[in-house]
């Protein structure tokens, strides 16, 4: 696809303390006084993923484009869409990201509770990964 059709700008990579893969976010909206949540668009390239985290409020993703999955701690893998929507309940220890094949792109909406908003856990293994593809 031609990067000009994209909704949005691709961004600034993410770190790879918290990412496999190539991933990147555009901010969309920031916590503020109005707002105790926030928003961006991540592009995760074929294979880039998420390492397994919780969010103290939930999350909810809104994919726009392209295939990926989202796991849940033991439980199966579920694949993910354009068009699906993805609602993570609070505390509960999950990742989400491309196909091997695919790029995907998610609206991220992430819920604050007083000012945290993720818990950084443990890099989705190869093995994991490649037993959901």
């Amino acid at each position: 696809m031609n990067t000009t059709e994209d909704i949005f700008p691709k961004g600034q990579q993410l770190p790879n303390d918290w990412f496999v893969g190539n991933a990147f976010l555009t901010p969309l909206v920031t916590k503020d006084k109005n707002n105790e949540f926030s928003a961006g668009s991540v592009t995760f390239e074929p294979g880039a993923r998420t390492n397994w985290h919780t969010h103290p409020k939930g999350q909810v993703l809104i994919v726009i484009e392209g295939s990926g999955f989202y796991q849940e701690k033991n439980s199966p893998a579920k694949p993910i869409n354009k068009g699906d929507v993805i609602n993570i309940p609070e505390d509960i220890e999950h990742w989400h990201g491309a196909s091997a094949t695919s790029k995907m792109i998610h609206i991220a909406i992430t819920n604050f509770k007083d000012d945290i908003s993720v818990t950084w856990l443990n890099p989705v293994t190869e093995e994991e990964y490649k037993s959901v593809q």
